[in-house]
């Protein structure tokens, strides 16, 4: 019977910057079909990825600073992207 190989646990830093890119293509394409504009929906789609890659960071135990880049290094991305695009758009007054 054939032996299955090892595979690593860790991903290497050039696939985590293609995940990272392919997830904000994603992003950006469900924020242009948003029923309240781009800016709020690409602010609110990032919030939810900062708290979703803090959440698969933690439940995988990843060093936070670690030589590879992984998901708290995601977070970090997300959360940073967040305030940019949040400080571009402007607020609904109430």
């Amino acid at each position: 019977m054939a032996q299955v190989p090892n595979l690593p646990r860790e991903l290497r830093s050039t696939q985590v910057l293609a995940r990272f890119l392919l997830r904000m293509i994603i992003l950006v394409v469900f924020a242009a079909f948003g029923s309240i504009g781009f800016g709020r929906s690409l602010a609110a789609l990032l919030g939810m990825s900062t708290i979703l890659s803090a959440v698969i960071g933690t439940m995988r135990r990843e060093p936070p600073f670690d030589i590879v880049l992984n998901h708290w290094d995601e977070t970090v991305a997300y959360a940073a992207l967040f305030s940019l695009v949040s400080s571009f758009t402007p607020s609904v007054p109430l």
